[in-house]
């Protein structure tokens, strides 16, 4: 059995590796610093990020490329910010002019293009003429359930219809459901953006605030991630599912959520810096909130909650202040697009 490539060693890559070799197929997973792969290797866990998984049998740890060559499909886990570095590296590493099955679990937009992991994909498999079939994952999908196996459903986008299926049927299992679409932009903007209204979501959290001022957030968050999503291209039943809301709900709620909890940070009067300096794991959502909405801006789409957000990260507006300004807004009727 061909073995199953995954890039990235953060949380989620792990917890796709771990999920696949459980699954019965053989996975390596590539670590970017040698030290760390051969601790992985020997400690079968990887304590940093997912500490206490043990890995199945069938996963192989590598901090060299080339083990990765062969492997089919291949699976993509690592931040948008370094996402082009780490696929050039591979192309480069692997030398083959062959089709590559290519899946994206990255949830962002490269901020000095403006780029998709789509577009980055595609534009350097071009470059090396090798055709790429691409296809992206995303869902809510906490990594540290995943890992233990924790009952869970994700969708598959590809513009094939037949590669997004035959994805789902290798990828999937009775922990793991997938569903297919068709919708690439409208997954991969929605899993972009969801992340700067759940660092909101824990401005509202840190600032005490109830159930009725969340469920509004996450509906209207809802909202503005449609509005962009249809602005691209996207289609606006994809943002009513795993990959919309369903997304969306998890991060906005769920206590592993590291954009939630830069959020609760923001509020208790923490700074960017601060928060950045104390972790390991940058939340998506930090990054991405000026991409999405220089995106935005470029489309003319109305997102108040993602323009708050940017000033609040980065212009230093008191999030009591960015709560007011978005309550105090003109009046409108809601379903308006």
């Amino acid at each position: 059995m061909t073995s199953i490539g995954v890039l990235g060693a953060g949380s989620f890559g792990t917890a796709l590796a771990i999920h696949c070799a459980r699954a019965g197929h053989p996975a390596r997973l590539w670590v970017r610093r040698h030290d760390a792969a051969r601790a992985m290797a020997a400690e079968r866990e990887n304590r940093v990020y997912l500490p206490g998984v043990a890995f199945p049998g069938g996963l192989e740890t590598t901090s060299d490329l080339r083990r990765l060559a062969e492997t089919d499909p291949l699976l993509v886990a690592v931040p948008s910010h370094g996402y082009r570095e780490v696929l050039v590296g591979f192309l480069a590493a692997r030398r083959s002019r062959a089709p590559l099955r290519l899946i994206s679990a990255a949830k962002g937009v490269e901020a000095e293009s403006l780029a998709r992991m789509s577009q980055i994909s595609t534009e350097e498999c071009a470059r090396v003429r090798v055709p790429c079939r691409f296809a992206v994952l995303s869902g809510p999908t906490f990594a540290a359930e995943v890992a233990r196996g924790v009952p869970s459903a994700a969708v598959i986008a590809a513009p094939e219809a037949d590669l997004a299926a035959e994805l789902c049927e290798a990828l999937a299992s009775s922990s793991f459901r997938l569903y297919s679409s068709r919708d690439v932009v409208g997954v991969e903007l929605a899993g972009a953006a969801k992340n700067v209204i759940a660092i909101a979501a824990g401005v509202l959290s840190g600032l005490g605030l109830g159930h009725n001022t969340l469920a509004a957030l996450i509906t209207r968050g809802l909202h503005e991630m449609t509005r962009l999503a249809v602005a691209y291209g996207g289609e606006l039943q994809t943002l009513s599912g795993l990959a919309g809301l369903g997304d969306l709900v998890l991060t906005c709620t769920g206590a592993l959520s590291r954009n939630r909890r830069t959020g609760i940070e923001l509020a208790q009067g923490k700074t960017l810096a601060d928060i950045q300096a104390e972790t390991t794991e940058i939340a998506e959502g930090v990054r991405n909130s000026r991409v999405i909405y220089q995106l935005a801006s470029e489309r003319g789409v109305e997102m108040p909650i993602i323009e708050q957000m940017v000033e609040v990260m980065y212009a230093g507006k008191s999030p009591r202040l960015a709560l007011r300004d978005l309550m105090t807004r003109e009046l409108k009727e809601e379903s308006r697009l």
